[in-house]
C-alpha cells in the first residue's frame, strides 16, 4: 500500500524495476487485445493503490497476478468488472470500458467457508451461473432444456459430473472449488477472472486446480487472470505475471519478473529469489520491507 505522493513504474518492459531487455519491444504476432489499461491510477479513499499502470493482456493469455496483501490484486480484478472506476487514466475491456454483469467474463471470487448441512446441489451453484439474477420460477420447454445442456456441459469441463447431485456443503475443498470453476465457465466466458482459487487447497489440489484452468482455457480459447499468493503450482502453465507491490507494477514472463534484480526494485529494499532443485520460487526477505507480511511469505514461496 502506498500514499498519494507514491507513483507507479508500470510497463511491459520497465527498466527503472529490472526488466531484462529480452522482455521488450513490440510483437507483430501477438494476440489480439482483451485487455488494455492506459496510464491508470486506482485510489480507495486517500491512499493510492497504484498509479499510471499501462499494460494489455492479449486474448488466449494465462496471467497469474502476485504481491503482498494490500497491494491492490483483488482491486484490479474490480477494476475489469465495473466494480470500481480508475481514479485516472482509462481501461478497456473487450475493447470498451468494463460494465457490470458483463456476460463475455467468468468471475469466481475469494472462496468462503460453505455450511456442511447447506442442501443445494453441485449443479445448482452452476445453474446459479446462468439465472442468479433472475427473480420467479423457472419456465419449461426449450430455454430451460438448453441451460441445463449447458449446465451439463460445464460440470463435465471440470470433471464434476459424479458429485454433481450430492450437496456442496458435503464436498472437499478440491471438489467445491470444481464447481465454483464450471459456474463460472457456464455461460461460456471469453475472459475469466479468478481470485485466489488456490486459496486453503493442499499442495495436490493447488496443482491438479491450475492445470484444469490452463487445460479449459486452451479448449474454450479463454483469456485468464488469477489471483494467488503462491506462484509455484502454477509455473508450468501461466504465460505472464502480474507483479503488484509497493504501488508499482510490472508484467511480463515469470522468470523475467521473479527476479531478485526485480523484485528488489519493485519493493524498494534487498529482496532474494531463490529456486531449488525442483525448480520451486521462494523470495526471502520481504518480511522486513512490507507491513501486510508475514513469515508465511517465506514459506509458501512468492506470497
Amino acid at each position: 500500500m502506498t500514499n498519494a505522493s507514491d507513483t507507479a513504474e508500470v510497463t511491459e518492459a520497465t527498466p527503472t524495476v529490472g526488466m531484462p531487455d529480452a522482455a521488450q519491444g513490440c510483437d507483430d504476432s501477438a494476440p489480439a487485445e482483451v485487455i488494455a489499461l492506459r496510464d491508470v491510477a486506482v485510489r480507495l479513499g486517500d491512499r493510492m493503490i497504484w498509479s499510471d499502470a499501462t499494460l494489455s493482456v492479449g486474448a488466449g493469455e494465462f496471467v497469474a497476478i502476485l504481491g503482498p496483501n494490500g497491494a491492490g490484486k483483488s482491486t484490479f480484478l474490480r477494476l475489469l468488472l465495473g466494480l470500481l472506476r480508475p481514479s485516472a487514466g482509462a481501461v478497456r475491456v473487450f475493447e470498451r470500458a468494463p460494465r457490470r454483469g458483463d456476460s463475455a467474463i467468468g468471475y469466481v471470487p475469494q472462496r468462503r467457508i460453505l455450511d456442511p448441512d447447506l442442501p443445494v446441489r453441485g449443479r445448482d451453484l452452476v445453474q446459479l451461473g446462468l439465472d442468479g439474477t433472475l427473480w420467479g420460477f423457472p419456465l419449461p420447454g426449450k430455454a430451460r432444456a438448453r441451460e441445463r445442456a449447458l449446465v451439463d456441459e460445464a460440470l463435465a469441463a471440470v470433471g464434476a459430473m459424479h458429485y454433481a447431485d450430492r450437496p456442496i456443503g458435503q464436498l472437499s475443498g478440491g471438489e467445491q472449488q470444481r464447481l465454483f470453476l464450471a459456474q463460472a465457465l457456464v455461460g461460456r466466458p471469453r475472459l475469466l477472472l479468478l481470485d485466489e482459487p488456490l486459496a486453503s487447497l493442499d499442495l495436490r489440489n493447488q496443482i491438479a486446480i491450475s492445470q484444469l484452468i490452463a487445460q479449459v482455457a486452451r479448449e474454450r480459447d479463454i483469456t485468464v487472470l488469477l489471483v494467488t499468493h503462491d506462484i509455484n503450482p502454477l509455473l508450468g502453465v501461466v504465460d505472464r505475471v502480474l507483479f503488484v507491490a509497493q504501488g508499482h507494477v510490472a508484467i511480463g514472463a515469470p522468470d523475467a519478473i521473479i527476479t531478485t534484480e526485480t523484485l528488489t526494485a519493485l519493493y524498494g529494499a534487498p529482496v532474494e529469489v531463490i529456486r531449488d532443485s525442483w525448480g520451486r520460487v521462494f523470495v526471502v526477505g520481504l518480511e522486513a520491507t512490507d507491513p501486510h507480511t508475514d513469515s508465511r511469505y517465506v514459506l509458501n514461496g512468492i506470497r
